[in-house]
């Protein structure tokens, strides 16, 4: 029987993962194409490149259960190819009494997912642990580590391209049709046949989906997360990685300081809407993909439900002291001149269009297609899980 001949259009690290996955469990003659030149471009190349523990997703959500999943598989796969992996630890903070029943059940949830050696410690252990960093109590989640998520997503490619894989990179597609059993992606200047075809598109993944004939919703929604730096100098403010308690009532997380595998310190990031499906600055415009996103239904709502929040964060993306007055929550000495701008990342966040956005990872499926429809953090720390669960489904 000849191998079936799949398509993966998205060159992310959840695309290439999928696609050496179809190659080792179906033996697949796989092709992954990608709009750009290069892997890793967007999510992939642009994060802050933590192995999340998972103590965030419900118990039993596909992102609890593959977020687990993946961070076996990732460890093991660092440790096999000899990619860096350290388990520097992070601090949830608590630093008001309101924000300490939330700490405990966070805790309770990392025993619920399984987190290892997890534990609510108090102000004296936190300081022990991080000397600069302010808090009531922490929960300590010891075995959370930093990878680089782009060095990982080029040793996929490197395995793809040694069991047989095609790359056909700078290769946008333009259209996607069923045709004769068989699926047809046409690019700029070829045409490609497949037996079936992965979508994994992150920022475009709605826009591919609507071109092959599957519903819109859930629509993708850019929110561009923008990064300060500390200062070189400054770097031993933070040993680790200092996260704050999540509050319900907003979407996004709220400033956090994390070590990278160089030694430097991201602090961030906020959250405001690009103007662009890839809007990496202010500048970066694109009329037709903001209005899409500004006149989708799910938007309104949700602008109507956040303005404040949503006004909030321009004005942080705006104001240096405000950034800082929000990092100087966790680490009082902080001054203006230990932070310097630092790249932003743009995440691809699917929105219901009733406003509400879409909390677990979206898996949708149409005749010779599957489509990966929602993949936020964390996506790259489940990537070998998430594969694993679209192709052990297609076999």
């Amino acid at each position: 029987m000849a191998a079936p001949r799949i398509g993966v259009i998205g060159a992310g690290i959840v695309g290439l993962a999928v696609a050496r996955r179809l190659q080792q469990k179906l033996q697949a003659d796989v092709t992954v194409l990608d709009k750009e030149n290069v892997v890793a471009a967007h999510q992939t190349g642009h994060n802050s490149n933590v192995v999340h523990s998972g103590v965030y997703y419900p118990p039993g959500s596909l992102k609890a259960t593959l977020c687990r999943r993946g961070v076996g598989l990732l460890r093991a796969y660092c440790m096999e190819r000899g990619l860096p992996y350290d388990e520097l630890g992070k601090v949830i903070v608590a630093v008001q009494t309101d924000e300490l029943p939330r700490l405990h059940d966070l805790a309770k949830r990392a025993v619920d997912n399984g987190i290892p050696d997890t534990r609510v410690i108090d102000r004296a252990e936190l300081r022990e642990r991080e000397p600069h960093v302010d808090g009531l109590a922490a929960l300590l989640i010891p075995s959370t580590a930093v990878v680089s998520f782009p060095a990982i997503a080029e040793e996929f490619r490197a395995d793809i391209e040694a069991a047989g894989g095609q790359f056909r990179l700078g290769s946008p597609a333009v259209g996607i049709a069923s045709r004769d059993g068989g699926v047809v992606i046409t690019t700029d200047t070829d045409e490609f046949v497949f037996d079936h075809v992965v979508v994994c598109a992150g920022l475009q993944s709605s826009m591919i989906a609507e071109m092959a004939g599957a519903p819109r919703d859930p629509e993708i929604i850019p929110f561009r997360g923008e990064y300060y730096s500390l200062v070189a100098s400054r770097s031993d403010l933070v040993k680790g990685l200092v996260y704050p308690v999540p509050d319900p009532r907003y979407p996004f997380l709220g400033v956090h300081f994390t070590r990278g595998i160089d030694g430097h310190v991201h602090v961030g990031p906020n959250a405001v809407l690009a103007l662009a499906q890839e809007g990496y600055r202010w500048r970066d415009v694109n009329v037709r993909q903001l209005w899409r996103s500004v006149s989708y239904p799910g938007m309104l709502r949700l602008a109507r439900h956040h303005w404040r929040m949503g006004a909030s964060e321009i004005v942080g993306s705006m104001s240096k002291s405000v950034f800082l007055r929000r990092a100087r929550a966790y680490i009082p000495e902080l001054t203006a001149s230990d932070i310097v701008r630092a790249e932003s990342g743009v995440r691809a966040q699917a929105l219901k269009p009733d406003g509400n956005l879409v909390d677990d990872f979206v898996i949708h499926r149409l005749a010779g297609m599957t489509f990966v429809r929602n993949a936020p953090s964390p996506a790259a720390t489940a990537s070998l899980a998430i594969a694993e669960h679209i192709v052990d489904a297609l076999a």
